[in-house]
């Protein structure tokens, strides 16, 4: 499934390449991954639904 968040460095939503989900510190759940056109980090927070 795709998952969509915000690169800082395009300044657009992008797709994310290789998304993994975690959990912070605090207990929330965060979703980890890269952009697929510069490489940077892209985080979402929240989960992701599985289908």
């Amino acid at each position: 499934m795709a998952v969509v968040a915000y690169c800082v460095k395009c300044k657009a939503k992008k797709e994310m390449v290789d998304p993994q989900e975690g959990v912070t510190k605090n207990g929330r759940v965060i979703t980890k991954g890269t952009c697929p056109d510069c490489g940077t980090k892209m985080s979402l927070i929240g989960g992701v639904a599985k289908k």
